[in-house]
């Protein structure tokens, strides 16, 4: 999963071997579990030595917590620029979270695996991260309510909406919809599937313009 952020040649080597580990460790764990797969199988398939997994991460669990924290950031930080990008261009709300669905659908698109794991996540209680997957949720989810906000507060929108529902509705209607078009309707294109979402947000699933 590959991070946009620009470093130092030093701090970027280390980047690098992270995103190998990223890359490694999600891979397997939605092949198998997290519980089966282990460090020595992430180091090989990232092709470092075992020993580098530690020295860029305390344990399995904390790689897994980093890898959480990385790619929803990523999520989050298209979000923001599908949503920065729209309202540059004088378009309104409603056209800004249509840029912002298929912003997510892009994402899923690119990073199925890590999708898949992260919902899986959210629905597990016993977790040692799930405290970081609940922040890391919100700050994805708050791009959207951003968004409904000022919608609300410039009369686009109605002022009786829920706010963190709708915005947690509308990320959890873009997750479900892409999992199952990739997991059940693999041959719809991606375009297919945001114009589907797109009626749906616009109200117009009858078909009525």
């Amino acid at each position: 999963m590959e991070s946009s952020s620009t470093a130092a040649p030093g701090s970027s080597r280390r980047e690098a071997t992270r995103q190998k580990l990223y890359e490694a460790a999600v891979t397997l764990i939605a092949e198998q579990g997290f519980s089966a797969t282990t460090v020595d199988e992430i180091a090989e398939r990232a092709g470092v030595a075992k020993g580098t997994v530690y020295y860029n991460f305390a344990s399995k669990a904390v790689l897994f917590e980093e890898l959480l924290r990385h790619g929803v950031g990523l999520l989050t930080a298209s979000l923001r620029e599908a949503a920065e990008r729209t309202a540059r261009e004088g378009r309104g709300r409603v056209d800004v979270l249509d840029a912002m669905i298929r912003a997510g659908l892009v994402f899923i698109d690119r990073y199925p695996a890590f999708t898949q794991l992260y919902v899986a996540e959210l629905w597990r209680t016993n977790r040692a991260w799930q405290s970081t997957l609940l922040v890391v949720r919100q700050e994805a989810v708050a791009v959207v309510e951003d968004v409904l906000r000022e919608g609300v507060a410039s009369g686009e929108f109605s002022d009786g909406i829920d706010v963190p529902l709708t915005a947690a509705a509308l990320v959890g209607m873009v997750l479900v919809a892409a999992l199952d078009w990739q997991s059940f309707q693999p041959e719809r294109s991606l375009d297919d599937v945001h114009a589907a979402l797109s009626r749906l947000l616009q109200g117009r699933v009858s078909g009525r313009p």
